[in-house]
């Protein structure tokens, strides 16, 4: 190896070091869930708007509007690509975002453990003041990681959807949550994802290192107004199809 080369490898080395030092961190780590909860945040936010044109009903041509919006996810690229492959890089993304936040989180959660077991006097206190929505994250986070497996098999697979035909969303919706305990499923469902989104939008400033006590409001009424849309968005979908309103 030339004289010249060698700074070039301790260069890479000492990157490649500060990376794998950097993403192993607890620093790192709080990155990652935060990035990574901004994108599931903005799919939460795309679903809704979808998922709302059920309340559109059908066009003049007897076309229920989020039939075709589904029919445009499978469709996106036209003719340029295969079809439905754009929608499953989006599916990949999703799916690797999720392994990443959860990945990230239990790892944070075992750090926590450990340090809680060596400061065993001092958790109580720490525990008491922390916020009901802090507190029930991680049981919140299992809860919705159960319902999304029961969703996909509901919705997108129709494993848990007797009346499933693929292609008519608007129709599987229907045949869903006009089931009670299918309803009353997503509606626990949905509160535990809004305790999630709130405290996660509070607390990804402060992960990514931007925390200012002067913003601490701002913070709170973002964190609770996404929250709140979130919940009454999807609230008002269960309670409109369940009720017979939506037909």
């Amino acid at each position: 190896m030339t004289t010249q080369q060698r700074p070039a490898v301790r260069q890479r080395r000492r990157w490649q070091d500060w990376l794998s030092g950097f993403f192993t961190s607890s620093v790192g780590l709080k990155w990652m869930m935060a990035l990574t909860g901004i994108g599931l945040l903005l799919y939460v936010l795309a679903h809704l708007v979808g998922n709302l044109k059920i309340f559109l009903g059908a066009n003049e041509f007897g076309e229920y509007e989020i039939d075709l919006y589904s029919e445009a996810l499978r469709n996106l690229g036209g003719h340029l690509v295969p079809a439905g492959s754009i929608l499953w890089l989006f599916r990949l993304g999703l799916i690797a975002a999720f392994v990443i936040h959860i990945g990230a989180s239990a790892i944070l959660t075992r750090r926590n453990w450990d340090a809680r077991g060596m400061n065993r006097y001092e958790a109580p206190r720490q525990y008491a003041a922390a916020n009901y929505a802090s507190r029930t994250m991680r049981w919140g986070g299992t809860i919705i990681l159960l319902f999304l497996l029961f969703h996909l098999a509901d919705l997108t697979l129709g494993w848990a959807n007797p009346s499933f035909e693929h292609g008519q969303v608007f129709d599987n919706v229907l045949a869903s949550l006009t089931r009670p305990p299918v309803a009353i499923l997503y509606l626990i469902a949905q509160a535990a994802l809004a305790l999630h989104i709130f405290h996660g939008a509070w607390s990804l400033f402060q992960s990514l290192g931007s925390a200012n006590p002067r913003y601490n409001a701002f913070r709170r009424y973002f964190a609770a107004a996404f929250a709140s849309a979130m919940f009454l968005g999807n609230v008002a979908i269960v309670v409109a199809v369940w009720a017979g309103w939506v037909s």
